[in-house]
């Protein structure tokens, strides 16, 4: 099994819901946590929380479909940590109505947090990672990236075009032993499946963050050519 003690991660979405319960987890493990988001008051009482862990913590303001600001962002989290070990792009952001009632820009947002984000995230860590010849990259896609759905078509759309990217990015990052890994959950208990009615008021009903958390780190403790398959959890690995 992989130590992860002393090692630094960045998660995008890292604020509330499976972000900040992966960041809390890792933390429980040693691991240094870098989050970011849009709401900087969030970002504040999360690091405040994972110092209270024992560990290293700092976060960044900014907008993952920004490119210019996750270029600033990211070269900031860089010289704050001056190395990171592990990615994880969760941020996302949903809305659903069908293809003729949506608004082209609704559309586009959607596709430009959830895919562009993930691409200019780890446009910008990954060559720190090559450098290294070693590291994690973990997307978080979604079972909506399998199937499509009525009233879905631009989050599944968002999230389809993750895994096909995860999946090119591992085919030509696995000589630099570096893993990349898709993750596909269902409806997971956050703020934002609240807000759009997933949880039938009822948020025992549906997946719960700190569990898939959990199997974020086991996939991350793993010996490095090893493969962790769940219903929920697919890994490539080198």
């Amino acid at each position: 099994m992989e130590n992860l003690k002393g090692k630094k991660a960045l998660i995008t979405g890292g604020a509330r819901g499976l972000g900040k319960a992966t960041a809390i987890a890792l933390a429980k493990e040693g691991v240094s946590v870098a989050v970011t988001g849009r709401n900087e008051d969030n970002l504040k009482k999360t690091v405040e929380e994972l110092k209270t862990l024992g560990v290293d913590a700092t976060y960044q303001v900014f907008d993952v479909a920004n490119y210019e600001d996750v270029k600033a962002g990211v070269a900031q989290i860089f010289a704050d940590f001056g190395t990171l070990d592990i990615l994880i792009n969760n941020a996302g952001i949903a809305e659903f109505g069908s293809v003729l009632d949506m608004d082209v820009q609704t559309w586009k947002n959607i596709v430009e947090v959830n895919l562009l984000g993930t691409y200019y995230v780890t446009k910008e860590v990954l060559p720190h990672l090559v450098e290294k010849n070693e590291g994690d990259i973990i997307n978080v896609s979604s079972t909506a990236g399998l199937n499509g759905a009525a009233t879905g078509s631009s989050y599944s759309a968002s999230k389809f075009g993750v895994i096909g990217f995860s999946d090119s990015l591992m085919r030509e990052v696995r000589k630099n032993n570096i893993r990349v890994c898709t993750l596909m959950p269902s409806t997971i208990a956050s703020d934002m499946s609240r807000d759009l009615g997933l949880t039938d008021g009822d948020p025992d009903k549906v997946l719960q963050a700190e569990d898939f958390a959990e199997l974020i780190v086991a996939n991350l403790k793993l010996p490095r050519r090893a493969m962790l398959k769940s219903a929920s959890l697919w890994s490539t690995n080198p």
